[in-house]
């Protein structure tokens, strides 16, 4: 189920296509574009989170990518 967000889709698709580029960019394979936004993934984590919610927003965020690979159709 969609959540509501405070971005609009117009600035979250305009910041994803950015980031695609640099890994489009690089010739970045899957798996290493995956090591490397999960670790940009970590470090927001790490440096912009209190060190209390750390758990509770990777947690959070890794249901979100469960359910939301989960409904997506297979390529």
């Amino acid at each position: 189920m969609p959540q509501s967000s405070r971005y609009s889709d117009e600035q979250i698709e305009h910041l994803l296509l950015e980031l695609v580029k640099v890994l489009e960019k690089y010739k970045a394979p899957t798996d290493l574009s995956l090591i490397v936004l999960g670790n940009m993934v970590a470090n927001l984590i790490n440096t912009t989170v209190t060190l209390t919610q750390h758990k509770t927003i990777a947690e959070s965020l890794a249901q979100a990518l469960l359910a939301s690979v989960n409904e997506e159709k297979i390529h």
